[in-house]
């Protein structure tokens, strides 16, 4: 059995809830904990065999505590199976929904040392009913600029479940 840690950066919950599809998923066969990234303080990363991290992207930009996570854990990521996901609205087109042509999974390579065995990137959701204001607006401003959805009445969930599962499904034959 193998012990999995799941650890997730989310600004709306929607990397949360692709966290947890993976978890039901892996923990058919494995131990698995989820958490969040704020909550690892207490967490011994050395007792898991394999730690997984999904990260959104808001703006551009994943959290700057995901990259300080990450290099006060340096050594211990190095030496574990990993898996990084990337959970990005620009992944909602073809041309920019894999890890090779994904300019978030692109950035965050170039911005940190950890080269995780396994990556993937997953198309976000857009929740225009729960953002401030400035957030609909702003959001609103890059859809139009990117061709995406516009009506602020309505959400949009881009993230190919199946996609989460086939990744799932990889994670479970190392």
């Amino acid at each position: 059995m193998i012990k999995y840690l799941i650890i997730y950066s989310t600004v709306d919950g929607h990397t949360k809830k692709i966290s947890n599809k993976i978890s039901s998923l892996l923990k058919i066969y494995n131990k698995v904990k989820l958490v969040s990234l704020y909550d690892t303080i207490n967490i011994d990363l050395e007792s898991f065999d394999f730690i997984i991290i999904g990260a959104s992207v808001r703006y551009g930009k994943h959290r700057k505590e995901l990259y300080e996570f990450i290099d006060k854990n340096i050594v211990t990521l190095q030496n574990k199976k990993t898996a990084f996901f990337s959970v990005n609205v620009v992944a909602r087109k073809q041309n920019r929904s894999s890890i090779n042509n994904n300019p978030y999974i692109k950035k965050f390579l170039l911005s940190t040392v950890w080269k995780p065995t396994f990556l993937e990137v997953f198309a976000g959701k857009i929740d225009y009913k729960k953002y401030s204001f400035l957030d609909k607006n702003i959001i609103k401003l890059i859809m139009w600029i990117t061709k995406g959805p516009l009506d602020t009445s309505k959400s949009y969930d881009f993230t190919d479940w199946g996609k989460v599962k086939m990744f799932s499904e990889k994670l479970l034959k190392q």
